[in-house]
């Protein structure tokens, strides 16, 4: 069983920068893949990023590729997304997950355990 808790977001102007952080529970964690996904209303839920149990690969949506960045810090049983130049279309709820073994880490549904989301809000 992994816990997982969202924080770091807010309210930022297009072109700032948020780091989110999800905190882990549970001895395990370092075995899990993470991932982030996001969800706009209206719309489905949305790979944004995810990384190894290791943190030696890194997996990003096409849209996110040079402007976040996960990381990950298993001595403190956390994961990271690092973003930077948001925009408007980048608000949305985000949310960690965690699984061992996601398969495609793209995919919302490969993965078993989830936080319950922070809100980031771009304002124009």
């Amino acid at each position: 069983q992994v816990h997982l808790v969202e924080s770091g977001g807010g309210l930022v102007q297009t072109g700032g920068s948020l780091r989110l952080s999800c905190a882990a529970s549970g001895r395990t964690f370092p075995t899990y893949a993470m991932g982030w996904f996001r969800q706009a209303p209206g719309n489905e839920r949305e790979f944004v990023a995810a990384i190894t149990w290791s943190g030696s690969s890194t997996y990003y949506a096409d849209s996110m590729k040079g402007r976040f960045i996960i990381s990950r810090d298993n001595a403190k049983n956390t994961v990271y997304l690092q973003m930077n130049n948001l925009k408007p279309e980048d608000t949305a709820v985000y949310y960690c997950a965690a699984d061992k073994q996601p398969g495609p880490y793209y995919l919302a549904s490969n993965y078993r355990y989830w936080g319950q989301g922070t809100q980031v809000t771009v304002s124009p």
